[in-house]
């Protein structure tokens, strides 16, 4: 039996120029293992029995033949293989990498919305004090208005009432300090 580490490899020389050049004449199609597998199946199946034994007869040549068929194809399904699963594992790479990229950017931006939305909570709560302490300044300066304003109000009807006082009680002296009226004559 043959080891796979037996078959060239891309960057190996190969074995046997003829057969690499063999090869290359006849492109090998991916799969092509399978049928040959296949055949070799057929040829057990349908090779005959020997009498009184689980043995069977098969053509020498022709098994040796898709033998060395099999041996031929096999190093160019394992390279192209070889290459799909490189392929596969780049491409998964790749795509963990941008995935990764996304992600980054994608928690990135979501920090900075929080950040922003605290921000934004800090300044609204920030607004709201701000606005609660004008009004209640605000509320005290007109109480303090109306008060002052209602005391000078009552100076002022103080002080009109005893002008007013003050005013009655002269025309009053007035009236009574006046001499009688000379009699008129006839």
């Amino acid at each position: 039996m043959t080891d796979l580490t037996d078959f060239p490899h891309e960057a190996d020389e190969p074995a046997h120029v003829g057969e690499q050049e063999e090869a290359s004449e006849t492109p090998v199609q991916v799969g092509e293992i399978y049928n040959i597998i296949d055949e070799m199946m057929v040829a057990v199946q349908e090779a005959k029995a020997l009498p009184l034994s689980g043995a069977v007869r098969i053509e020498r040549e022709e098994f040796l033949a898709m033998l060395e068929q099999l041996k031929a194809v096999l190093p160019e399904e394992l390279r192209a293989a070889r290459w799909m699963v490189r392929e596969r594992e780049a491409f998964i790479s790749r795509t963990n990498e941008k995935a990764r990229v996304i992600m980054d950017r994608t928690n990135a931006r979501a920090k900075e919305m929080v950040s922003e939305s605290r921000i934004i909570a800090e300044a609204v709560e920030e607004a709201n004090v701000l606005t609660r302490r004008a009004e209640g300044e605000a509320r005290r300066i007109r109480l303090e208005a109306e008060d002052l304003a209602e005391d000078r109000l009552e100076q002022l009807e103080v002080l009109f009432t005893n002008l007013l006082k003050q005013v009655r009680e002269a025309r009053h002296e007035f009236h009574q300090a006046r001499p009688a009226p000379p009699p008129v004559p006839q």
